[in-house]
Formats: structure tokens, C-alpha cells, sequence
């Protein structure tokens, strides 16, 4: 068991000077001391390089380049991580309160994975309470079936049960990767705990066929065909019930 785990906090941006500030905030004032933070840029060009390096001095790792796209970024930061559990934050995203990492591995010792739930916010930053997908009491690799039900920003995994994100998904290789992970893993933490706040409206919503499409593509690898169709019946159904009351989704 490794007491006070060293956790890599990796942030791909682009042209976003709007919201960065407000996600590194949210990783360097935690109370928890033995992070990494790794901020991976694609060559920005709105002043969000500026504001990056006014926190220089607190970053472990600044990289600004162009690359291949949002997964390519993310390898990048995961294959410069050493830390024993990794947490994608992306721009826009904040982790939930300053305490969050601390009472996260406070929860329970040694998880292979920790999980919790993920609020959801609008592009003023205004309050849509918690996703549609509520985060399930007990998650495997199983849990995907009928959605992602653990948002990529509320989800810590063990670093030596990652690989990188497969770049044929421009969409949704997180649920790959996430899947991946979770068929490793023995230990895996729900610490019922707000974890983290998402903001709404990134890439898979723009691309928001596309990335139906991949998801679903991924979901019947690793569930079959047959059961991937009968389970978006499902999808689409809770769905429909969940915009009917509440006019929206919050995915």
C-alpha cells in the first residue's frame, strides 16, 4: 500500500483563456500536497499560454505543441506522468472542492480505481446539478452497458493499469480506455463524493453523431451486437423520460 500516493493531474487545452484559469485553480489550491500537475497545450494562440505560465513555478510539466487531436494530447500527458494514479481534468472542468483529492484517497486504501459523482455546469458556469448518469454503487467494467456512468474527470486510476487511448476514436476513446482499465482492476473505490465539476458542451457533444457512433462502435467490442442494441433501447427510453421532466439531459 502506498500512503500519500502521488496523483498526475494532466490538462490538455487549446484556445481556451476563457476557463483555464479556473481548472488549474481548482488542482493547485487542493489541500492534498503530492500532485503533479501536467498541462499539455495544443499551440494555442488566445493568450492561454499566458496564463499558463503565470503558474509556471507551480507545474510540474508545460508542453505546447500542436498535436493530433484530444486523445493524442492525452497520451502525450499520460506517457509523462509518474504518478501512481492519473486524473484527466480538462479546460473548462475543475475538480470539485479543495479537499476533494484528500478525502478521495481517504476513502478507502490502495483502490485500483476511485470513482464518485460528477456535477454539471453551463457555459456561465451556472449550477445543472448532477449528470443523468448517476455513478453506479458498485462499478466494473460491466457498468458501461447503459451509458457512461463515471465521467472521465471523476475517475482515478491506477497508472499501471492504463495504456494509451487508442486514436482510431476521435470521440469517445475515454470509455475505451476507462473499460480497459476497469477489466484490470480488483479494487475499485466508490467514494460517494462529488468529485468533480463538468462543464457542458465539449467535443463529443459538438460531435455529437459522431460520437454516438464510436461509442456505440466500442460498447458492442466489448458487450456484443445484440446486447449493445437492446441496451440502447434502454438508453434512448431513460432518456426520453429524463428530458420530458427536466428539459435538458445532462450528460
Amino acid at each position: 500500500m502506498t500512503v500519500n500516493p502521488k496523483l498526475s493531474v494532466i490538462t490538455i487545452v487549446y484556445n481556451n483563456a476563457k476557463d483555464i484559469e479556473r481548472t488549474m485553480l481548482s488542482v493547485l489550491n487542493q489541500t492534498y500536497t503530492n500532485i503533479e500537475y501536467i498541462i499539455i497545450d495544443g499551440a494555442s494562440n488566445d493568450g492561454t499560454v499566458d496564463i499558463i505560465n503565470k503558474y509556471k513555478d507551480r507545474l510540474a510539466i508545460v508542453v505546447s505543441e500542436q498535436d493530433r487531436g484530444i486523445y493524442d494530447a492525452m497520451n502525450k500527458g499520460l506517457a509523462l506522468a509518474t504518478g501512481d494514479y492519473v486524473l484527466f481534468m480538462n479546460s473548462g472542468d475543475e475538480i470539485y472542492a479543495p479537499e476533494t483529492v484528500t478525502d478521495v484517497f481517504s476513502s478507502a486504501a490502495a483502490g485500483d480505481i476511485y470513482y464518485g459523482e460528477t456535477e454539471m455546469f453551463d457555459e456561465n458556469w451556472k449550477s445543472l446539478g448532477q449528470r443523468r448518469h448517476r455513478a453506479p454503487e458498485h462499478f466494473d467494467w460491466h457498468s458501461f452497458k447503459f451509458g457512461m456512468n463515471v465521467s472521465h474527470q471523476a475517475i482515478y486510476i491506477k497508472r499501471s493499469l492504463t495504456e494509451p487511448y487508442d486514436l482510431q476514436y476521435k470521440y469517445s476513446s475515454d470509455i475505451d480506455w476507462i473499460i480497459k482499465a476497469a477489466k484490470k482492476s480488483s479494487n475499485v473505490v466508490n467514494t460517494h463524493l462529488y468529485v468533480a465539476k463538468y462543464l457542458v458542451g465539449g467535443m463529443s457533444k459538438k460531435k455529437h453523431l459522431a460520437s454516438l457512433t464510436e461509442r456505440f462502435k466500442i460498447l458492442s467490442h466489448y458487450y456484443g451486437i445484440i446486447p449493445t442494441v437492446i441496451n440502447h433501447i434502454f438508453i434512448a427510453f431513460n432518456l426520453a423520460q429524463y428530458f420530458i421532466r427536466h428539459r435538458r439531459t445532462n450528460d
